[in-house]
Formats: structure tokens, sequence, C-alpha cells
């Protein structure tokens, strides 16, 4: 093992009691509640799409819920995240105001774009998400870039970039991983691996390896997990994060799930015959939602009735985010020159 993975025993101390909270029962909940929360905001944006009210395109992550959840457990406030075009759960697990995107997806001047972006154009910077773009691999240089102004203000936060395996393919990653192996830049880069670019499963893309091995030639620690597990997930990012806080170079995190709705859109795309009825089953059972809940109820870390009682209050909230959407304005034509320009002092002078 190189310098890169050498950890420190005060480090591999903090980790330890760290994962150990991790598992107690409240924060089980905690991270079973952010995993349904995600879902459910994600099928109520589903179910409304069809009223032709959001006129943005629209991906969702269901199926891929644990990721953005367990990740996020492991992040401080101040840790910057960067997202791509399935943005939602990032957003929702980072603390991202809920009300602020749904009303971005309804193109409301209460969005947190001013209603320009739509759902591909996320961002809430009080929470630490500092934004999300439709250009595949265009945000991760922006998390390096981001842990380099840390490293050079003696800061003491994190960048992470989230993106899929298709990203892995897009060249400004593989200079992104050089740089921030070379400046050893406190970065975490997580792989969110659903198989597939749109319509093209890995197979027929890349090579036989794992992703997370062509990471690891660049000399620094690799970690590979099953990105449905959120206990799994917060246990690896948690070490991740710590890591790269201690001054041990960035971290590069490939997680497995499955998407289980079309690349771009709100509904299931059986028909299409890209992958089959029985790999979109198979995939479905390992709903990441279901397995925290049968592990909370099965060794008696939480009730029926507490759980019923999360989805309740989530679905409570949920109404609440497309009420206070739809009941904002939408844009003027005279809204369309504001916030296109920060202009400073010398330049107003």
């Amino acid at each position: 093992m190189n310098d890169f993975c050498a950890i420190q025993p005060e480090t591999e101390d903090r980790i330890d009691a760290e994962i150990t909270m991790m598992k107690t029962p409240a924060k089980l909940i905690e991270s079973y509640r952010a995993m349904l929360r995600i879902r459910r905001v994600e099928e109520a944006l589903a179910d409304r799409y069809a009223e032709q009210q959001m006129r943005c395109p629209m991906h969702l992550c269901i199926g891929q819920e644990a990721i953005a959840a367990g990740v996020c457990m492991a992040l401080r406030r101040d840790d910057v995240v960067y997202s791509n075009h399935r943005a939602h759960g990032h957003y929702l697990a980072k603390g991202g105001d809920l009300n602020a995107m749904v009303a971005e997806l309804y193109g409301r001047t209460t969005g947190c774009c001013g209603g320009r972006g739509g759902s591909m154009h996320l961002i809430d910077q009080r929470a630490g998400f500092m934004g999300s773009t439709a250009i595949v691999g265009g945000t991760v240089p922006l998390a390096v870039g981001a842990a380099w102004a840390a490293r050079l203000q003696s800061k003491d936060f994190l960048g992470v970039a989230f993106f899929g395996d298709g990203c892995f393919e897009e060249g400004v990653i593989h200079e992104s991983l050089n740089f921030a192996s070379l400046h050893r830049l406190p970065v975490l880069f997580v792989c969110e691996n659903n198989n597939f670019a749109v319509y093209t499963p890995l197979s027929e893309r890349q090579p036989a390896r794992p992703i997370h091995a062509i990471a690891q030639a660049h000399g620094w620690h690799t970690w590979t997990g099953d990105g449905n597990d959120v206990e799994a997930v917060a246990a690896i990012a948690c070490e991740a994060a710590n890591r790269a806080r201690a001054g041990e170079g960035p971290q590069f995190i490939e997680l497995e799930t499955y998407r289980w709705r079309e690349h771009c859109g709100p509904n299931f795309d059986e028909e299409l015959n890209y992958r089959s009825i029985g790999e979109i089953a198979a995939g479905k059972q390992r709903c990441p939602v279901a397995r925290s809940r049968a592990k909370l109820i099965g060794e008696c870390l939480a009730t029926e009735a507490s759980l019923d009682a999360i989805e309740h209050g989530i679905a409570v909230e949920i109404n609440e985010a497309f009420q206070f959407a739809l009941s904002s304005p939408l844009p003027l034509g005279t809204d369309a020159a504001t916030k296109v320009l920060a202009v400073s002092n010398s330049c107003a002078n």
C-alpha cells in the first residue's frame, strides 16, 4: 500500500467512532427517512409530470436513493457537493430546500434558480449544494476546483462530485482525477454505477475491468460497494471523507445500483427492450428503501407505526411543497435580464 493510502491512528479512531455512531437506531432511521423522502418526492413529480406544467426534462433517481442518503450522511454542512442531470436525490440529501426545488421544476420565481434552470439545474448554497448541470462531466472539475480552493485557503471542507458510469468515459473526469492526484486534494469522486448510459449497457461501452481500478492507478485509495445498502454506503463514505479531510488525498468511490425508470422522464420503459423484464424485476428486488425498512422492523429498531408516521410527515411536506410552487408567480419578461451577470462595484462605476 502506497503513501496515499497510509492512515494515522487518530484518523482511524475517529473513523471507527463515526461509523459506530451511524449504526445507532437514530441514525439508521434518519437514513431511512432520507431515502424515503427522495423516493416519495420523485414519485410525486412523476405522477404530476403529465399535467404539462413542469416544462423541463426530468431524470429520476428512483432505485438509487441509498447513494445520495448514505454519502451525505458522512458529509458536513460546509462540504460542497456538485451533481449532474440526475440531481434530485443529491440535492435533497445534502439539505436542499424542497419548496425551492419543486418551484424550480414548475418554472416559478421562487425556484432555486428563479425558474430558469429546471430539474437539471439545482442549487442551494446554504446547504452546500453548489450546483448541477446537464453537461455530462461538467461539474466534476468544479468539485476539484472547490477542493483546490480549500487547500489554498487552508480550510477544512471537502469537494464532492457525483457522476454516473457513463460520465467516466468523458475526458474531463480523467483530467480531474490526474489534477486531484497531483495535488492530493480533499475531494470525493462518487461514481453511481447503474450500468447504463441512457440505453447502452456498460459492457458495450467499456472494457471488462472495474471503473474504480482505473482511479486506483492514480495511486490513491478507492472503494467499491453495494449502492443499495445505505448502511454500507455511509460507512464507506465516512472512511473516505475522513481520509480526505486528514490530508490523505482524493478518494474514489464506485457504488453499484439500478435505475428503475426511464433515462429521462417519469415513466417505466420496459417496452423499449434495451433491458429485460427479468433484469428490471431483479433490480427492484434490491430496493434500498424496502431493505432499510425490513432491517429496522426485523431488528426491533423501529415499529410499523413509527415508520408510518415518518411516511405521513413526508406526504404532508410534499403536498405543502407543491402548493407553494403552484401558488408562486411565473417570471415576467422583464425578469429575463436579471441574474445573468454579477456586477462588481468596479464594473458599476
